[in-house]
């Protein structure tokens, strides 16, 4: 009989495939639906925590997959790490230009993507030291 994990790669991958299509929502709602946050918010920088916080999570989710449930070798681990975290940088720098091109009331903001970047980079540091 054969291993229920072993049957499709793909179920272990289903939170990471949920989150990128969470993502997708999010940035394609129109600038109109999105409620405008308090003064403090903005102080702090708050949407640049939260894009921070959704491409941090993406990577971790694609990540913790690839160390705990593939049978790799710790070198092949490290390289399907990193080229988890560029393709959310690319997934980062994509969205950019869906919000630019293609949503009403949304703009390629640079600031967004130094933020994802920064979330990547930490998930992917995270994850290389926890895991990796």
């Amino acid at each position: 009989m054969q291993n229920p994990s072993a049957r499709s790669p793909v179920i272990k991958f289903i939170p990471g495939i949920a989150w990128f299509f969470l993502i997708l929502v999010l940035i394609c709602l129109p600038g109109s639906k999105i409620p405008p946050v308090e003064t403090w918010l903005n102080d702090i920088y708050f949407d640049k925590w939260v894009h921070a916080g959704l491409f941090g999570m993406l990577v971790f989710l694609f990540i913790y997959p690839v160390h705990k449930k593939m049978v790799l070798s710790l070198r092949e681990k490290r390289k399907w790490a990193l080229k988890i975290a560029i393709a959310a940088v690319v997934w980062g720098i994509t969205t950019e230009f869906i919000q630019k091109f293609f949503i009403e009331g949304r703009s390629f903001d640079v600031y967004d993507l130094a933020a994802d970047s920064g979330g990547i980079i930490i998930a992917y540091n995270w994850c290389r030291v926890k895991y990796l």
